[in-house]
């Protein structure tokens, strides 16, 4: 009833005007969508208005002069995926140290070839990653849609991308950083300190003037604190929330070392944990889950080590409470292609068909800061949309039309 009553109030308002132009309007019907937020809605009706969702409903009213597009009896509509983690379209080599303040955005290359294959593919939303070891730099969010940077850029500094192993060398890159932002917040305090005094002797010296015309007394202006490093201000950022970091794992071990380099400092953080056939993280997935981080891994299955026992980590680690974000099993263009068909295989193996999409589209869209913008079928969200005529997990299914921002960019809607 309440969601009647918002489309009729929409469009009321988008009812042709005499002398008016209409806004860019569209009514999508669909026999399900998969709205993530809101879980599945049958014979549902998709408003979008200027590239927004305006609202989504099960058989809503729709006012006349509004273009309607009906996609059938066996129809499906999933939100745009979001791969968080890649690496398409870069090529730059990076270092191995500590680079906190180096934006995979400076390498960004809107002429890459295969961009239009990957939004083809349904991936409507990638995080790009700079190359390196060690603390990389930050990533970036764009749209593989667009003639230059601005047109693709979603969001810049998204996440800092850090790799920890279990060696001395790797925690110390966190522990210095978080070192030099002390360093920073000290010198800062004896900078405001040193300011402070000069501004009272300044008051100070203007109250003898009275008695002393001839003496010229030394103006001190407003505080301008110092300028703090890059490492520094990186690891201020992530204090304050302002920057959040993506840190690489490969091993229970690593967990533990990470657990061991952060010691109490708090700020806000994920994993990127891949899957191989011998991945031992099981062993802390209490851990993982109590944390309720979100965990990024492939669709893959591994196997339990020193036997031929099959795991389905990402389902372990997500019944455990850890939130999962799925990303493609490599970084190819096939695997983007074949990404919902190998989620496909995981729902198979026993994950729940709601957190596999959850983990394609809202997680992800969180892990960038994005996550109210993206990442679900709900009013006020880009209107980044994949169409399909059956189950977009089954093997065989292909996309119908990919719709970004509003509009059709792959395929088409009849």
């Amino acid at each position: 009833m309440i969601l009647n009553t918002i489309l009729m109030a929409t469009s009321s308002v988008l009812a042709p005007t005499p002398g008016l132009a209409m806004p860019d309007v569209m009514a999508i019907k669909v026999a399900k969508a998969e709205t993530v937020s809101d879980g599945t809605i049958h014979n549902a009706v998709i408003l979008v208005e200027d590239g927004k969702i305006a609202v989504v409903g099960e058989d809503l009213p729709i006012e006349r002069g509004i273009r309607v597009v009906d996609l059938g009896p066996d129809s499906v509509a999933i939100p745009g995926l979001v791969n968080a983690y890649s690496r398409q379209g870069m090529d730059s080599r990076g270092s191995n140290d500590s680079q906190p303040q180096q934006l995979a955005s400076d390498e960004l290359y809107p002429g890459y070839i295969y961009y239009p294959e990957i939004l083809d593919a349904g991936v409507t939303t990638l995080g790009l990653y700079p190359a390196g070891n060690g603390i990389p730099g930050r990533a970036v969010a764009i749209r593989p849609h667009g003639k230059d940077k601005a047109e693709m850029i979603v969001q810049d500094d998204v996440y800092l991308k850090m790799l920890l192993r279990s060696n001395s060398s790797s925690k110390k890159m966190i522990t210095d950083g978080f070192e030099k932002a002390d360093e920073y917040i000290e010198k800062e305090t004896k900078a405001h300190e040193k300011w402070e005094k000069a501004k009272e002797k300044a008051e100070k010296d203007k109250k003898k003037k009275k008695d002393d015309d001839d003496k010229k007394v030394a103006e001190v202006g407003p505080y301008v604190p110092p300028v703090p490093d890059a490492k520094a201000k990186a690891f201020q950022q992530l204090r304050d929330r302002e920057l959040r970091a993506l840190i690489s794992i490969g091993s229970a071990g690593d967990y533990l070392h990470l657990i061991d380099a952060i010691d109490d400092e708090d700020f806000d953080w994920d994993l990127r944990i891949p899957v191989n056939r011998s991945l031992n993280i099981f062993y802390v997935k209490r851990e993982l889950g109590e944390l309720g981080c979100r965990v990024v891994m492939e669709p893959s299955l591994s196997m339990h080590p020193n036997t031929r026992r099959l795991r389905n980590l990402p389902m372990e680690l997500s019944e455990a409470g850890a939130k999962l974000v799925l990303i493609p099993r490599s970084d190819s263009l096939s695997n983007h292609q074949s990404w919902l068909k190998d989620t496909g295989e995981l729902i198979k193996a026993g994950l729940p068909r709601d957190v596999a999409l959850r983990a394609l589209t809202h997680e992800p869209a969180e892990i960038l800061g994005l996550g109210e913008r993206l990442g679900s079928l709900s009013a006020g969200k880009d209107a980044n949309i994949l169409f399909f005529k059956s189950d977009p997990f089954e093997p065989g299914t292909e996309i119908e039309a990919v719709m970004l921002e509003g509009k059709i960019v792959s395929g088409e809607v009849n």
